[in-house]
């Protein structure tokens, strides 16, 4: 559990040291957002905060767990983590990238998108099935489900659902970075309890992302100083589903990661209502923590009352798995 604890430390020390090199590279670059025009009018004042700040922890998730473990220690589900932060945060820094640098305000298409993620995902729940096995623990009963050869197609959504699920959660100030450290941090005690084969590991990438992202929120609380974009939100959502993927995990997400879900769910809701109706909405803006902005919420109230609850579901969950 030292190790866990000082990989953390670790973590937060190496991105809170390369955060402002990184920081004032952005602004020299000129990798300034456009923030939405129909969005809450707050959000205004961002324009040209620069976005890809991701890449201040993004760096440090996928290197520092292959530093950490040194020859001597096992290796078990190490190159699945990386593989998979590493795939989803390169997808996402291929779009700020478009955006910036190319102009292109929508940045990848959403099939230039969705594409690699489904092939990486795929190959990703072929590789977990063959090493981590088809199961599921059902949260709070003990219980597990092998899912056999339909865990694949079952896996390579969850993959896709939780990154996109993260990306969309993005978009106020210290929300995605915030919920997320939650996140990581109950994986923690949850390992440590089921003592899986290979768990330490997964505990240090846990350890890793969530002290990496303490020093992010440094930058990044409001008001932030930068963004954290697509490179970002897709390298944090990749870590998640890949610890729950290794650990057969994944049925805690819905709990502890309900926030990403809403904001999920939200955006699907309120395009479907759109269409179907010609032009109506249900919320006055999706994903849902923009409508809860635009009811005249501020936005540092919105991010607190997210962290509160994410905090009592992580909390929750724990329990659920204390003996």
């Amino acid at each position: 559990m030292q190790r866990i604890i000082w990989t953390a430390v670790a973590a937060f020390a190496l991105s809170l040291a390369i955060g402002p090199f990184i920081v004032k590279w952005l602004r020299k670059m000129k990798m300034g957002g456009k923030e939405y025009d129909l969005g809450p009018q707050s959000h205004l004042a961002k324009q040209g905060t620069p976005i890809m700040g991701g890449i201040i922890f993004f760096g440090t998730m996928v290197v520092l767990p292959l530093i950490m473990h040194a020859p001597g220690y096992t290796w078990r589900f190490v190159p699945e983590t990386v593989v998979c932060i590493l795939g989803f945060g390169a997808i996402g820094f291929t779009d700020d990238y478009i955006k910036i640098k190319l102009k292109r305000h929508e940045g990848l298409s959403p099939k230039q998108k969705l594409l690699p993620q489904i092939a990486l995902s795929i190959v990703l729940a072929v590789w977990s099935y063959h090493t981590a096995g088809s199961r599921f623990i059902v949260p709070f009963s003990g219980a597990e489900w092998d899912l056999g050869l339909l865990y694949i197609p079952v896996m390579a959504f969850i993959l896709v659902a939780v990154v996109n699920s993260a990306n969309l959660l993005d978009g106020c100030d210290g929300l995605l970075a915030g919920c997320s450290i939650l996140d990581f941090a109950a994986f923690i005690p949850i390992l440590a309890v089921l003592n899986l084969d290979g768990g330490d590991n997964l505990m240090l990438t846990a350890a890793v992302s969530a002290g990496a992202l303490m020093a992010f929120l440094c930058f990044n609380t409001y008001p932030a100083k930068v963004f954290m974009g697509d490179s970002g939100s897709f390298a944090i959502g990749g870590s998640i589903a890949a610890i729950a993927m290794c650990s057969g995990l994944s049925l805690i997400l819905p709990i502890i990661c309900l926030a990403m879900m809403l904001s999920s769910l939200s955006d699907i809701i309120q395009i479907s209502y759109f269409k179907i109706t010609h032009g109506k909405r249900i919320f006055r803006m999706a994903p849902l923590q923009h409508h809860f902005e635009l009811s005249g919420m501020p936005e540092t109230q919105v991010v607190n009352m997210y962290r509160i609850a994410t905090a009592i579901l992580c909390l929750m969950t724990v329990a659920g798995f204390l003996k």
